[in-house]
């Protein structure tokens, strides 16, 4: 390709927009036009990149034994209703009518078309295993899009679903994405984490996500010292210490005049938090209910959702609590007014709590679980924060920022059995597909490379993603001698496989270096009156600072030299 042919348009000046450097070199090295809020064009820079992330992600694929398929964005609104998920996705779905009358979504994802796929085609064991895949445009219409191609409305994803008979063989088919996963991963130069994630609005039992460790990352990931452990914020464990004590005293009403926060009350009582009962109300559903929790720790809001199963979780309004009975800044586990209730686990290790006694100014001492409260729920609520004990006892847990780039599901029967997805087994019984299913955002891939492969001058992608691997700048083009060279090594990388940009473009030499390493070639060859002198090519290698001479018949070894290291 020749620069002359191509939209090839430089910025000099970071844009005011941007907010991260990948955000900030896609822009200003020509990859992407912004359209819209979270909505971009590829220009021909950009598009290449993508389409080497797309080849290395069906060379993978295939080689994992997925057939790729291709799904429509268009979706009828009443296969969402089937799975259940028609008013519960979040973000909302995006959504218009067509002339008929007849509801249509814009595909977030394509669990449920997948679904519809196997159902119309499967009916006996002997159809399964399959895993199908696409390459496919999604919307989702996120309340903040940002970061450039981090967190987009519209983009491109690659999403594979597997269909099995059994437990054993979806987590065979899990295994093979998760190497495949890290296959394509290593092809495009990123060095990630396997981290247990929450498994959100997709569904499922278990999931992995797949992180780049990045500053500018929207996720927070905890990860033991040796690495033998490794999860998001919204899923990660912890060992909680037992402060529990021999004897167990009598209850105790007494007065905390205006004490009505947490720490105040630990101050006012001279104890640590590890001795208070911390109550929390929230609106689950429309539903008051009341979390409680040792006051050393605080409620991870996801986890909570996931054990109460509700769509829609936030915490009370003051006047929401006290409808329901409860005293803000005194709400008692104890007298909860028949409400819905859920306990942490953490409260198990402890005796003698300090509490609110759902009475203003007042708490109670030596509340203990389970002679004066009790809960029909009891499990894991407490959010991970650095510094707490790894679950696997292999250190205290370190935070880390990371960029999500790819997130794999064991989805189970979660759509199967709601949509109708069954097969007759050996013994002609009929039973539901168990699924999974397994996402890499493209551009987001693309983002997060920069984000781990750029320096001063600019992106610095490896050889098997950035958009050419060779760039060949002319200086002086306007003579015959240096045109004619320029041409001629032009066309024998071409004969030998090479991808090259030829910059034919007529500016100064200084704009085409700077544009050079700025767009992120890994070869540089310059062309000039010099090179005659020496009667070799200049070659410089976007990791070196200074060039190197190499004869034209040595020229083509060397350059697969550098690009193959």
């Amino acid at each position: 390709m020749k620069a002359s042919n191509l939209l090839l348009k430089t910025l000099r000046d970071i844009p005011s927009d941007a907010e991260n450097i990948s955000h900030r070199l896609l822009l200003r090295a020509g990859y992407v036009q912004q359209v819209a809020a979270g909505i971009f064009s590829l220009l021909p820079i950009g598009n290449r990149s993508i389409s080497k992330i797309r080849k290395i992600v069906r060379e993978e694929m295939n080689l994992s034994g997925c057939a790729e398929v291709n799904m429509p964005v268009i979706q009828p609104k009443e296969l969402w209703e089937e799975s259940g998920r028609a008013e519960t996705f979040f973000p909302p779905l995006a959504n218009f009518k067509d002339r008929r009358e007849r509801t249509l979504v814009i595909a977030p994802t394509h669990e449920e078309t997948a679904t519809s796929m196997i159902r119309s085609f499967v009916s006996s064991y002997r159809d399964l295993p399959i895993t199908i895949y696409q390459i496919q445009t999604k919307f989702r219409d996120e309340t903040r899009p940002r970061g450039g191609l981090l967190r987009v409305r519209e983009f491109e994803m690659k999403d594979a679903y597997s269909f099995d008979v059994d437990e054993k063989g979806l987590d065979k088919s899990f295994e093979i994405m998760v190497k495949t996963y890290k296959k394509i991963f290593a092809r495009c130069g990123l060095d990630v984490v396997i981290v247990d994630a929450d498994s959100g609005g997709i569904g499922g039992k278990e999931s992995k996500e797949f992180v780049l460790i990045a500053d500018s990352g929207d996720d927070t990931i905890l990860i033991s010292p040796d690495e033998s452990y490794a999860a998001n914020l919204e899923k990660a464990e912890f060992i909680k210490n037992d402060y529990s004590e021999k004897k167990i005293l009598d209850k105790e009403l007494f007065e905390t005049k205006h004490i009505n926060t947490i720490e105040k009350l630990s101050n006012f009582c001279k104890l640590p938090k590890n001795k208070i009962a911390k109550s929390v109300i929230y609106n689950s559903d429309g539903e008051i209910i009341i979390a409680t929790i040792r006051a050393d720790y605080d409620v991870n809001e996801t986890k909570l959702r996931n054990i109460l199963g509700s769509k829609d979780l936030k915490k009370a309004s003051t006047q929401e609590a006290i409808n329901a009975g409860f005293i803000p800044g005194y709400a008692s586990p104890i007298d909860k007014r028949n409400i819905k209730s859920v306990i942490d686990n953490s409260i198990e290790l402890g005796s003698n709590y300090i509490a609110g006694a759902n009475k203003e100014h007042f708490h109670l001492k030596n509340v203990n679980y389970p002679r004066d409260f009790k809960s029909e729920i009891v499990g894991d609520i407490a959010e991970a924060k650095e510094g707490f004990q790894s679950p696997n006892n292999s250190g205290e847990l370190i935070s880390k920022k990371g960029i999500e780039v790819g997130h794999v599901f064991k989805l189970g029967y979660t759509y199967s059995e709601v949509m109708g997805a069954d097969f007759t087994d050996k013994n002609g019984d009929n039973k539901s597909i168990l699924m999974g299913c397994y996402g890499i955002g493209i551009g987001r891939l693309l983002a997060a490379a920069i984000e781990a492969n750029h320096d001063d001058n600019g992106i610095n992608l490896p050889p098997s993603i950035s958009p050419f691997t060779v760039n060949l700048i002319g200086i002086n083009l306007d003579e015959e001698k240096v045109k004619n060279k320029c041409n001629k090594i032009y066309d024998l990388l071409l004969r030998n496989g090479i991808d090259v940009l030829f910059d034919d473009r007529d500016l100064l030499p200084g704009v085409k270096f700077k544009d050079s390493d700025l767009v992120g070639f890994p070869v540089r060859i310059i062309i000039s009156k010099k090179n005659f002198e020496k009667n070799d090519i200049e070659i410089k290698s976007r990791n070196d600072s200074n060039s190197n001479y190499v004869s034209e018949t040595k020229l083509v070894d060397y350059i697969n030299n550098i690009i193959n290291i």
